[in-house]
C-alpha cells in the first residue's frame, strides 16, 4: 500500500480535490490522507462538508491579516513537520495558492515526489495574477507528475523544457466535481425574484484591490441602474479589500442581493440560475461554460484562454465602460448571449480524478486502472 498525502488550503482547492480524494480513497491500494492547511478556513470547511472528506492533519494556519510572507513561512515550518512524520510515498496539491507553493518546497526538501494538480496554467506576467502565476511556476519546476488540465496546458509545460513524460493531459477535476453537484439541480436558496434576469458576480483577486475594484464597481451600478429588469448576486468575500469597498457600494442598493459566499451546492444552482456572470474567479471561468453560462472574466490577463478560444468567456479588464457595454450587449443582444451560452467545456469530461489516480497507480505500484476514454493520457 502507498501513502498519498493530498494537501488543501483554500475552496477552490478543496472543489477541485474533492473527486480525486474520493477516487484514492476508495482504492484499497492506496492510504489516501488529507491535509488541510485551512488558508481559508470557512470557505474550506463548506466544501469539505458537502464532499463528506474529514481532514487526517489540520493545521489550521489562517491568521488575520496575514501577510504572504508570514503565512508561507508558518506554513513551511507546519509541513516539515508533518512530512518528516507521515513519510508519504507522494504529496498532491492542485493550483496556484501558498498551499501549492509551500506543500511543493517542502516535499522537495524532503525528497517526497510531488504531484501537481493543473499544471500548466499561465499567463506570462508575474504580476498577473499575483501571487499565483509565480506559485504556479515554482511548483511545475518542483514537480514529479504534471497533471495538465488541457492540450494548451500540457504544451506551455513542454516549452519551458519539461519532461513529456511526465506531464499527463487529464482534463480538470472542477469538472468532476461540478458533474456530481449540479446533477441534484441545486436551489441557491437567495429569494430571487423568478420574473427578473439574474447577473452573478464574484470578485476576489488581490490584483483588482484598490481601484480596479472601483472601476469595476461603478460599471455593475450602471448595469443595474440603466436595466431594471435585472436582478444582481454578489456573494462577498471575506477578505476586506473586497468585503468593505462592496458592503460600502452596494449595501443600500436596489435589487442587489449581497450574501455571505455561498457553499459549492448553493453556488452551483446559482450559475445555474444566472443569465449572465461577471468574475474574477479561475474556478468560474472553467465552471460556467459546462452549464451553458456566458462569463466576462473581469481581468486584463487569464490563465485559462481555451474557453476565449472557443467563444463562451471573453476577457474585458476591468475598466468601467468596456465591462458596461459588453454586459449590456449579451442583455441586449438574444442572438449574442446564444453564441456564449453553448454548453462547451474545454476542461474536461468529468473523469479527470480517475485519470490522474491511474497515472499514481501505474507509477507508484506498477499497475494501472482502467482508463476512462476521451482526453489522451500523455502529451
Amino acid at each position: 500500500m502507498k501513502k498519498i498525502l493530498c494537501t488543501i488550503g483554500t475552496r477552490p482547492e478543496a472543489i477541485k480535490m474533492a473527486p480525486l480524494i474520493r477516487a484514492l480513497q476508495a482504492d484499497p491500494d492506496f492510504d489516501c490522507r488529507v491535509l488541510a492547511t485551512a488558508q481559508h478556513r470557512q470557505m474550506l470547511d463548506q466544501v469539505l462538508d458537502i464532499f463528506g472528506i474529514v481532514p487526517d492533519i489540520d493545521l489550521d494556519i489562517m491568521q488575520p491579516g496575514q501577510t504572504l510572507s508570514g503565512l508561507t513561512g508558518r506554513l513551511l515550518l507546519r509541513l516539515e513537520e508533518v512530512l518528516a512524520r507521515e513519510r508519504p510515498d507522494a504529496v498532491l496539491a492542485q493550483g496556484d495558492t501558498t498551499t501549492v507553493l509551500a506543500a511543493a518546497l517542502a516535499a522537495f526538501h524532503e525528497r517526497i515526489p510531488f504531484g501537481h494538480v493543473e499544471a500548466g496554467l499561465r499567463t506570462g506576467d508575474l504580476d498577473s495574477p499575483f501571487p499565483e502565476e509565480m506559485n504556479r511556476v515554482v511548483a511545475s519546476q518542483l514537480s514529479r507528475w504534471h497533471f495538465a488540465p488541457t492540450g494548451l496546458a500540457a504544451d506551455r509545460l513542454l516549452a519551458e523544457g519539461h519532461d513529456g513524460a511526465r506531464i499527463h493531459i487529464t482534463g480538470n477535476t472542477v469538472i468532476d466535481a461540478l458533474h456530481h453537484v449540479a446533477a441534484t439541480a441545486p436551489d441557491p436558496g437567495l429569494g430571487l425574484d423568478p420574473a427578473r434576469r439574474m447577473l452573478l458576480v464574484t470578485l476576489h483577486r488581490r490584483e483588482n484591490f484598490g481601484a480596479p475594484l472601483q472601476r469595476i464597481c461603478d460599471a455593475l451600478a450602471a448595469l443595474v441602474r440603466d436595466n431594471p429588469e435585472v436582478q444582481m448576486v454578489l456573494p462577498v468575500h471575506h477578505n476586506p479589500n473586497v468585503r468593505e469597498v462592496i458592503r460600502t457600494r452596494f449595501g443600500a442598493a436596489e435589487r442587489v442581493i449581497l450574501c455571505e459566499p455561498l457553499d459549492y451546492t448553493a453556488f452551483v444552482g446559482a450559475m445555474q440560475r444566472a443569465t449572465l456572470i461577471l468574475s474574477d474567479s479561475g474556478g468560474v471561468q472553467e465552471e460556467a461554460p459546462a452549464l451553458g453560462k456566458p462569463v466576462l472574466v473581469l481581468r486584463d490577463t487569464t490563465e485559462r484562454p481555451e474557453a476565449v478560444m472557443a467563444g463562451v468567456t471573453r476577457l474585458v479588464g476591468t475598466e468601467t465602460e468596456t465591462i458596461r457595454a459588453a454586459a449590456q450587449e449579451l442583455l441586449d443582444d438574444p442572438a449574442a448571449h446564444a453564441a456564449m451560452a453553448r454548453h462547451h467545456s474545454p476542461y474536461g469530461d468529468g473523469r479527470a480524478a480517475a485519470r490522474i489516480a491511474a497515472v499514481l497507480r501505474r507509477d507508484l505500484l506498477g499497475g494501472a486502472l482502467p482508463m476512462p476514454e476521451g482526453v489522451p493520457m500523455a502529451a
